[in-house]
C-alpha cells in the first residue's frame, strides 16, 4: 500500500471518529435538556437509563421491570399499527421515542381504582373539574415533539394500562409529525375529547 492510501485511510478513520464524537455530544446535549425538563415537570431524578427490547429509550426513577419495558413496546407497536392504517409514516420507529417513568403522585383514582398518575400544572385545566388546586392528575404527558418524548407514572401491575398510556401519548406525537390539523384539534383535552384518537 502506498503512502497516499495509508494517509487516506488514517484521514477517513479520524473523520469517522470525529463524527461519532460529535453525534454523541449532540445526543448528550439533547438528553440533558430532556432530563432537565422531565425533572422540572415531575420534581423527580431519573437516574436509570435502559432501552426496551425493540429500542425505545427509557429514563426512570427506578429500574423498570421487564414487564413494564415489554408493555411500552406493546403500546408503541399498537400505535404504529394504527398510524400506518391511517397512512401516517413519520415517527414510526421505536428509537424515535424517549419515555420517562416518574414516581406516581397517586396510585388510585377518585373511585379508588388502581391508576398511577402524575401531577402536572393545571394550565388550561385551571378551574375545571380536573383542577386539584393548581394541578391535575394525568396518566401521561407529552414533554417534547422533536425528539419524541413523554412522561408516564411507575406501575407495579396492570401493565395493559402502561401499553394504553404509551399508545395514547404517542398519538399526540404521531399526529404532530403527520397531520398537524388533526393534532391541533385533539392536543388539548380540556375542550373535550379523549383517547383513543386514532382508530
Amino acid at each position: 500500500m502506498n503512502k497516499s492510501k495509508v494517509l487516506m485511510h488514517v484521514f477517513l478513520f479520524l473523520m469517522v471518529g470525529f463524527l461519532f464524537i460529535q453525534n454523541t455530544n449532540a445526543q448528550s446535549r439533547v438528553d440533558r435538556i430532556l432530563l432537565d425538563e422531565a425533572t422540572r415537570v415531575t420534581k423527580d431524578n431519573f437516574t436509570v437509563f435502559v432501552q426496551t427490547p425493540n429500542g425505545a429509550r427509557v429514563y426512570a426513577v427506578n429500574q423498570p421491570s421487564a414487564k413494564v419495558l415489554n408493555a411500552i413496546d406493546e403500546g408503541l407497536t399498537e400505535l404504529f399499527r394504527i398510524a400506518r392504517k391511517n397512512n401516517y409514516r413519520s415517527r414510526l420507529n421505536y428509537s424515535d421515542y424517549t419515555i420517562f417513568i416518574a414516581k406516581a403522585d397517586r396510585t388510585k383514582d377518585s373511585s379508588k381504582q388502581y391508576s398511577p398518575d402524575i401531577a402536572i400544572e393545571a394550565k388550561q385545566y385551571a378551574g375545571s373539574i380536573y383542577d386539584q388546586g393548581g394541578f391535575v392528575y394525568a396518566a401521561g404527558v407529552v414533554m417534547a415533539y422533536n425528539p419524541c418524548a413523554f412522561i408516564i407514572a411507575e406501575h407495579t401491575r396492570d401493565f395493559q394500562r402502561v401499553s394504553n398510556v404509551v399508545r395514547f401519548e404517542g398519538e399526540h406525537l404521531v399526529l404532530y409529525h403527520n397531520d398537524r390539523k388533526r393534532y391541533n384539534q385533539t392536543a388539548d383535552h380540556s375542550q373535550g375529547g379523549g383517547h383513543p384518537i386514532l382508530q
